[in-house]
């Protein structure tokens, strides 16, 4: 079978430029968000490839679980998803609107990771400073991680920064042993 988000990226396509053209990108995007994180469960999985189920009501079933309401237009994105066997790929296609809603409103989402805890000043300086180098709106999650022993390491989608002192000490370390 075909990698999940290979079979993904059209059905995200699609309902992303529906979403967009209609400006229901919330919308879109809560619906989404619950039915994908009710797919996601394996009881649901094992549920959704039962034969006993027709496809209609595989559909209402995950409706009612992620307790979604959805207008007409999604209500058919779905059935067509089900039709096509493809309602697994719900977390994919979700991962993949919501990458694709960020992209067109020029936000990102970047993860930071330190040796202590950032004050509200330091995440000020660091949204600033990202902002800056990315142009882009950016919406901030710190983590705390004692073994970098001081720095940070930023996530912005693809692009990683390692400015910890364990990152430095282990780039030190190859650059003697090389």
């Amino acid at each position: 079978m075909a990698e999940t988000s290979t079979v993904a990226r059209p059905y995200a396509k699609a309902a992303f430029e529906y979403a967009r053209d209609h400006k229901a990108l919330d919308a879109w995007s809560d619906w989404l968000g619950k039915t994908a994180m009710v797919v996601a469960n394996q009881d649901v999985q094992k549920l959704l490839s039962s034969p006993k189920l027709n496809e209609e009501r595989k559909v209402v079933l995950v409706l009612e679980v992620a307790e979604a309401s959805v207008d007409d237009a999604a209500r058919r994105f779905l059935d067509t998803l089900s039709d096509k066997r493809r309602l697994a790929a719900l977390p994919a296609i979700a991962e993949q609107f919501e990458r694709l809603r960020a992209e067109h409103e020029k936000r990102v989402d970047v993860t930071v990771v330190s040796a202590f805890e950032l004050d509200e000043k330091q995440q000020q300086k660091l949204v600033d400073a990202l902002k800056k180098r990315l142009n882009r709106e950016i919406s901030i999650t710190t983590q705390v991680d004692p073994m970098l022993l001081g720095g940070v390491i930023l996530r912005a989608g693809d692009t990683v920064i390692d400015g910890s002192v364990r990152g430095r000490l282990n780039r030190l370390s190859e650059a003697l042993s090389a």
